[in-house]
């Protein structure tokens, strides 16, 4: 995310109805979310089966009350023998041992082995005792009992030793780790069968809109299809986070204020009703039932959104125009919707730095949100960036941010960009 600027951290003032009357001001992007960072924690951890843990926090360090493997154990397939004893071999000196027995993954030889022995053995299987080494199927002959090597193998050639993947106390993973495939797989080679992690967020979807029509509809008349929604739990689920039942709400402040009191989740998201309209409710339902923290943000698009708090509960106000709405969830939401979670609120997206094929025109003062194409080697900028063009989204690879202290980015200068994929 970007970097605090040296203002400080806003904090809760008088309610202004901003409804027909504009943005007395803006908050800067960075103290937004260092007001977050700030007022946040992780949720409470919870026990789950290892089963489910994959992709989830972390909540505890996690040392191995074993050594893995428990035993030493053969690394080929071949011959268990005294290294020692082979010392001298070749080509023109073979040397015979007898084969008095075999190992098997599970399945120990459970007698020392002698002078002159040696056991056949698998991968896997525990290395007998006395026997030090392992000389592999195609540098050995067996015939009639007898084995017949022409090479040494030194003590501990071919041997997977106790400990050597994992050694009895080691921390295997820290606290505030999101758990991998493979983590969960080092996990149940370690006995787990239970882990503590941080609790999924919930998050209540509230789509604001009288002309909106439900997920599925056809666009008809004056009335568009509601498209937020399926965006916004799509980055939810992203986040880590569990979208709750999506409530398409009238333009009424009782149906919006009834929705925002009557919501249970940990986050709470409302789409539309935050700007400066006739029927934008959605702000002063807030500062009124809790705290509306911030309200108008220096940033290009998406700055009606805002940021409150109902009983230490996050709410965020997001704009209705798609690429706005989409906007605002990823500098302010997502962010939130993971460190409730245990995660990181650095930006979830790969990036690079590549140089811009054209200028990007800013102004001082605020953050642009600048949807790029990527064409042989360097970024292009959109030429249709219109907040409400959603599919600007789905042509573009990626954005660029502008910083609030510049005017624009001069064609041929490296940037970041960061890659919606």
């Amino acid at each position: 995310m970007s970097e605090p600027s040296d203002k400080s951290a806003p904090s809760r003032t008088p309610f202004f109805d901003v409804r027909m009357r504009g943005f007395r001001d803006r908050a800067e992007v960075a103290d937004v979310v260092a007001l977050l960072a700030a007022r946040l924690r992780p949720l409470p951890a919870e026990e789950i089966d290892l089963h489910e843990a994959s992709g989830r926090v972390l909540a505890e360090e996690i040392s191995s009350p074993v050594a893995v493997p428990s035993f030493d154990r053969a690394a080929m397939d071949g011959y268990a023998l005294r290294g020692q004893e082979t010392f001298g071999a070749g080509p023109y000196n073979p040397l015979e041992f007898r084969i008095v027995g075999e190992a098997l993954p599970g399945r120990p030889f459970t007698q020392p082995v002698g002078p002159a022995e040696a056991v056949r053995i698998m991968t896997g299987a525990p290395l007998p005792e006395r026997a030090d080494a392992v000389i592999q199927v195609e540098a050995a002959e067996e015939q009639a009992g007898i084995l017949r090597i022409s090479e040494a193998v030194p003590p501990g050639r071919h041997v997977g030793r106790r400990g050597e993947d994992i050694e009895l106390g080691t921390v295997v993973l820290c606290a505030g780790r999101r758990l991998r495939p493979q983590d969960v797989g080092v996990l149940a080679s370690i006995g787990t069968a239970h882990v503590r992690v941080i609790r999924r967020p919930t998050v209540a979807l509230m789509i604001t809109g009288d002309e909106l029509l439900p997920c599925g509809s056809r666009p008809e008349g004056y009335r568009i299809v509601d498209s937020n929604s399926v965006m916004l739990e799509a980055l939810v689920r992203r986040d880590g986070g569990i979208p709750l039942d999506t409530q398409l709400i009238a333009d009424s402040r009782p149906a919006v204020e009834a929705a925002v009191v009557s919501a249970r989740a940990d986050l709470l998201l409302i789409s539309g009703g935050s700007s400066v309209g006739k029927e934008d409710h959605a702000p002063r339902v807030v500062a009124e039932r809790g705290e509306l923290s911030v309200h108008g943000m220096a940033l290009r698009p998406a700055s009606p959104a805002g940021v409150g708090f109902l009983q230490d509960r996050p709410i965020f106000l997001l704009p209705g125009n798609p690429v706005s709405c989409l906007c605002a969830y990823d500098f302010f939401a997502g962010p939130a919707l993971r460190r409730l979670g245990g995660g990181s609120m650095d930006w979830p997206y790969r990036s690079c730095r590549l140089p811009l094929a054209r200028k990007i025109i800013s102004a001082v003062g605020r953050v642009d949100y600048v949807r790029v194409r990527i064409r042989d080697g360097q970024l292009e900028p959109l030429a249709t960036s219109g907040a409400s063009i959603l599919s600007s989204t789905t042509r573009a690879d990626g954005f660029v941010l502008v910083p609030r202290d510049s005017e624009g980015v001069g064609a041929g200068q490296e940037v970041q960009v960061f890659l919606y994929d």
